[in-house]
């Protein structure tokens, strides 16, 4: 669905030249959601923004949704949807079904098609009873779900979504969530969505594309990308000497690392879902009495620390 090489993107400035995108390559497959992650300012609203023809890219190459980006951009446009990070401003008086009718118009259907693609859409959306609504009367959630509508009226086979959870309250997130799981599975689109948001990434994406200072500096499965941190951890909580349960624990597995603090026992191993079992027969063939034991398994921001030194979670606090 997408073929991008050495894209990248310069704004001149006062004081000199900002170089957003440095060059990235990024493929994406039919049929995939694909998480753009980072924090504010690693390039990622402007990446998507060349791949939907609203910059032109400074140097680079792409084909999206089998047209080339750079001398097909109204096939382009006609073959993809967008959500971007905030919406438009409506007219006073604005409906909502009126103007997803104009804008499914605006992409060359019928008004009786559009139409029809509205009692289809709306209720997936959790927007049915709101056509007559106005705009500016939308809950932020409504809001929010109309702008992804706006995106999907036309029914493209490759959606992009800018932040789309933003702002967006526990319940209204988790729904959306419900939303983008349902254009890959039930309408089988593509998604790009770019993100901020860890847990998000993690809970939608088939695969990660990390960017920072304009550049991709991971691309993965979620699960592919935590396994390159050093292991998981296995916490113990054990009655008796804390060195001697390290000491049993060392003989039964093969530790990366250990550590004690209060009652408990920290032991970091390559897979702790394979480890609590031996782990667990070898404490109490010595005697231990057991009290709790937990598995943590490395997050996206590990991943973050790990491949830029910094913590993702710190770099996107102010904003969230």
């Amino acid at each position: 669905m997408i073929t991008a090489r050495a894209l990248t993107r310069s704004f001149r400035t006062k004081t000199g030249t900002v170089d957003a995108v440095r060059g990235i390559d990024l493929d994406v497959a039919a049929g995939q959601i694909v998480g753009l992650l980072g924090p504010n300012g690693a390039g990622k609203t402007t990446t998507l923004r060349m791949l939907t023809t609203l910059l032109a890219p400074t140097s680079g190459e792409a084909t999206v949704a089998g047209a080339d980006l750079r001398t097909q951009p109204r096939e382009v446009r006609r073959r993809i949807g967008y959500v971007a990070q905030i919406g438009a401003t409506p007219a006073p008086g604005t409906r909502l079904g009126e103007e997803l009718v104009v804008q499914a118009r605006l992409q060359g259907m019928s008004r009786a098609a559009a139409e029809e693609r509205l009692r289809t859409l709306l209720p997936r959306l959790d927007l049915d009873g709101l056509a007559a609504r106005a705009l500016a009367e939308l809950s932020g959630g409504q809001r929010r779900r109309f702008d992804v509508a706006l995106g999907l009226v036309h029914d493209p086979k490759l959606v992009f979504l800018d932040e789309p959870t933003t702002g967006l309250d526990p319940q209204s997130r988790a729904n959306l969530w419900e939303h983008i799981r349902s254009l890959r599975d039930v309408s089988g689109a593509t998604v790009l969505m770019s993100t901020h948001y860890l847990d998000e990434a993690d809970a939608l994406a088939d695969r990660i594309v990390v960017m920072d200072h304009g550049e991709v500096v991971a691309d993965d499965t979620p699960d592919a990308l935590k396994a390159q941190v050093a292991g998981d951890v296995v916490t113990v909580h054990v009655d008796g000497d804390l060195h001697r349960a390290e000491q049993v624990a060392r003989r039964a597995l093969p530790l990366r690392g250990a550590s004690t603090s209060a009652d408990a026992l920290h032991l970091t191993v390559e897979r702790g879902d394979l480890a609590v079992a031996p782990l667990l027969r070898a404490l109490d063939a010595e005697g231990f009495a057991l009290r709790t034991v937990s598995v943590a398994r490395p997050t996206l921001d590990d991943v973050f620390l790990t491949l830029t030194g910094r913590s993702l979670r710190e770099e996107t606090a102010p904003a969230a």
